[in-house]
């Protein structure tokens, strides 16, 4: 849990001082103004990403403490092309090039930590065959 806080602290006032070094912090009210729904919608998206943002942050340390890193990371590249598909699905975003390499590449990681994870499996078990028939 340190590990988060101190990440997430460090994240959030590296933000703040960038928002008020660059001067965009000006520009926030005409933004919420602008957003489509309201400024209500647009506070409840922020927050709600922030919640989300901090249950993935738990559950991916946890996953490391758990199983171990490799895992974890790999989780979170299973993760990456669902993201662009919701995308597509829910906010009529157009699929260009780039999402769908970086969605076969997020695929390709995954299946390949997978196999590995096979191969590995299989020669464990032919290694602790050969030694009880020893």
């Amino acid at each position: 849990m340190e590990m988060i806080i101190t990440e997430n602290v460090v994240a959030s006032v590296v933000t703040v001082v960038g928002l008020f070094a660059s001067g965009e912090w000006r520009s926030i009210d005409r933004e919420m103004d602008a957003y489509r729904l309201g400024t209500v919608p647009y506070l409840m998206v922020l927050i709600w990403i922030a919640v989300f943002w901090q249950m993935f942050s738990i559950g991916a340390v946890g996953l490391i403490f758990e199983v171990s890193s490799l895992f974890s990371n790999s989780i979170s590249a299973v993760g990456l092309p669902i993201v662009p598909i919701m995308a597509v699905f829910f906010f009529n975003d157009k699929m260009n090039g780039i999402k769908g390499v970086s969605m076969a590449l997020a695929v390709w990681g995954f299946v390949s930590y997978v196999y590995q994870y096979y191969v590995d499996g299989q020669k464990s078990d032919k290694k602790t065959l050969d030694e009880a028939s020893s």
